[in-house]
């Protein structure tokens, strides 16, 4: 496999690229994007079994299984970090080990069931406050001590749509390259 096809299949809709000017529409666009995400995982995974569930989606990545896990802990993370940025003052996140997450047995095998109606519910409340934010929020600050930036609300439901799409793509590609 060339690196190419490797890079295609880590990043299946490209890496995340932040933008220099949020627009009205873009914002929209995340928060539908964050709004719908939920509905099409569920989709994604519906109907597959155990086997389906555990295959990787590339050599060295992660399962199905947990991929919806991850996508589960990542946004918990990250409803808490929009949260915090709209309360505080450019706060300092915590970040969290993904891939060490990704482990733990919930993650590992834990049935999928146990994070899509958390997942659901979450996305609902994400969204709520999405669509309930001031005029001026979407400048609010926060510092990201791992990757060691400044982000601004806009530019993390920006980050957060592409996760969506991305990880979607992971399972909706494995699916299709596996006939399922």
């Amino acid at each position: 496999m060339t690196e190419s096809e490797l890079q295609s299949l880590k990043y299946p809709i490209g890496e995340f690229a932040p933008k220099e000017l949020y627009t009205p529409d873009d914002i929209k666009w995340y928060i539908n994007t964050i709004e719908l995400f939920p509905a099409k995982i569920r989709q994604a995974v519906a109907g597959l079994n155990n086997e389906q569930l555990d295959t990787m989606y590339r050599e060295g990545g992660w399962t199905i299984r947990q991929v919806v896990h991850h996508v589960t802990d990542s946004h918990i993370n990250s409803y808490t970090r929009f949260k915090l940025a709209l309360t505080e003052d450019n706060p300092t996140i915590r970040p969290y080990e993904e891939a060490d997450w990704a482990e733990l047995p919930d993650a590992k095998s834990g049935a999928t069931e146990l994070s899509l109606p958390l997942l659901e519910a979450l996305h609902k409340r994400w969204v709520v406050m999405l669509k309930g934010m001031k005029s001026g929020d979407t400048e609010r600050r926060l510092y990201h001590p791992g990757s060691k930036q400044q982000m601004t609300i806009a530019s993390l439901m920006h980050l957060y749509a592409w996760h969506c799409d991305h990880h979607l793509a992971h399972i909706t590609n494995l699916k299709k390259s596996k006939g399922w």
